[in-house]
C-alpha cells in the first residue's frame, strides 16, 4: 500500500447508508420537533420515541457524533441547523424532502444497479405499480406532502432568486410546475411590485391558493390550471422552472423551452434552476447523483449541465444566457429574448 493511500474515504462513503438512515429514521420519529420544544434526557426521549433500551443510546449519540445533536450536562439539544430545518412545526422544514427518502427512495436505490445496466426506472413501475406522478397525483394526502417537500427543497434557492434577479425590471413572472407555491411566494414577498401566476395541474390548485393565502399573498398570486404538454405556458415578463426539466427526456426539455420562449415578450427572460451540473461534470456530485435518482424515477429524465441548457435556450432564440450559482448545488440558468 502506498504510504500516503488510506482507505478512509472508501469506507466513508460506500457504508454512507448508515449515517443517511439514522438521520431519516431521527426524521421519521420527529426527534428533532421533540428537541424543538425543550431538551431532554437519554430515559425521557426513549419513553417518548419508544426506543428500545439496547438501542436508545447508541442512537442519540451517533447523532451528536454526526453533528444534529449536541449533549449538554446531560440532556440532548438539536444543534442550530437541524432545530431551524427538522422541526416539523416551522416554515423552514426540510424534512419532508427526507421523509420522502426514507420511504420512497431508500428502498428504490437497492436497485440501482439494475438501472444502470438496463436504464429502466426502478420505483414503483418496477413491481406493476403506476407510475410517480400519476400515483400522487391521485392521493390528494400524499399529494400536498409531496408538494410541501418540494418547497423544502428549493426554499434555498428561491430566496436567492428572489435576491439576486433583476425584478426591478420586470412586472409579472409565471412559476411553471410551480406545486405548493413557494417559489411564487417568495418571490412575492421580496418584491411588492411584482404579480404572479403559479401553473399547475388541477389537482395543485387548492394546495397553492390554501398556501398563498395563509402568507396573505392572494391578492398578488393566482393558480392556473393546465398540462404543459397540452397547453400554452401562461404569458409573463419572466418565465420560471424549478426543478422541473430534469423530470424529461431531451425532446421534452427542448419543447419546455420552446414554450417558455413564446410565452414571454422580447426582453422577457426564462429563469431554470436545479442542481445544475458543472459543465466538467466532476465538483457536484450531488447534481450527478440527482441525474442517477431521475433514472431511478422516469423513463426518460436527467441532469444537465449549464452548458448543455445553455444550448437549448439558444436553439428556442433566447439571445442571452448565463449561469449563476444559488445555494448548495443549486444554480439557475437565464436567457433573455
Amino acid at each position: 500500500m502506498s504510504g500516503h493511500a488510506t482507505p478512509d474515504h472508501i469506507l466513508q462513503t460506500g457504508l454512507a447508508f448508515w449515517a443517511s438512515k439514522t438521520l431519516l429514521s431521527a426524521v421519521e420519529m420527529g426527534l428533532f420537533t421533540e428537541l424543538a420544544r425543550r431538551p431532554e434526557d437519554l430515559p425521557t426521549l426513549r419513553g417518548r420515541l419508544g426506543l428500545h433500551p439496547r438501542a436508545a443510546h447508541d442512537f442519540l449519540d451517533a447523532l451528536v457524533a454526526l453533528g444534529f445533536l449536541e449533549r449538554r450536562d446531560g440532556l440532548y439539544h438539536n444543534t442550530p441547523a437541524a432545530d431551524l430545518y427538522l422541526d416539523r412545526r416551522k416554515a423552514s422544514y426540510v424534512g419532508g424532502m427526507l421523509e420522502m427518502a426514507n420511504h420512497r427512495l431508500y428502498g428504490h436505490w437497492s436497485h440501482l444497479t439494475e438501472a444502470l445496466r438496463t436504464g429502466k426506472p426502478q420505483n414503483e413501475v418496477r413491481t406493476g405499480g403506476e407510475p410517480l406522478f400519476e400515483t400522487l397525483y391521485a392521493d390528494p394526502a400524499r399529494l400536498k406532502q409531496f408538494l410541501a417537500a418540494m418547497s423544502g427543497i428549493s426554499r434555498g434557492s428561491a430566496m436567492a432568486i428572489a435576491a439576486k434577479f433583476p425584478w426591478k425590471d420586470y412586472g409579472s413572472f409565471a412559476d411553471i410546475g410551480t406545486a405548493q407555491g413557494d417559489t411564487a411566494a417568495q418571490i412575492a414577498l421580496a418584491h411588492p411590485h411584482l404579480a404572479g401566476t403559479g401553473f399547475d395541474l388541477p389537482e395543485v390548485g387548492p394546495i397553492f391558493e390554501e398556501y398563498v393565502e395563509g402568507l396573505g399573498l392572494s391578492q398578488r398570486l393566482s393558480f392556473a390550471a393546465g398540462s404543459f404538454f397540452e397547453a400554452p405556458l401562461p404569458k409573463a415578463d419572466v418565465v420560471i422552472m424549478g426543478h422541473i426539466l430534469h423530470d424529461w427526456d431531451l425532446d421534452t426539455k427542448r419543447m419546455l423551452v420552446g414554450k417558455a420562449y413564446e410565452a414571454v415578450p422580447e426582453g422577457g427572460a426564462l429563469i431554470v434552476y436545479e442542481a445544475i451540473i458543472d459543465d466538467s461534470r466532476s465538483r457536484n456530485a450531488f447534481g450527478l447523483m440527482m441525474s442517477l435518482n431521475m433514472l431511478i424515477e422516469t423513463p426518460g429524465g436527467f441532469d444537465y449541465t449549464g452548458a448543455d441548457c445553455q444550448g437549448w435556450m439558444r436553439e428556442a432564440g433566447f439571445r442571452e444566457t448565463r449561469v449563476e450559482h444559488l445555494v448548495g448545488p443549486d444554480s439557475m440558468v437565464v436567457g433573455i429574448k
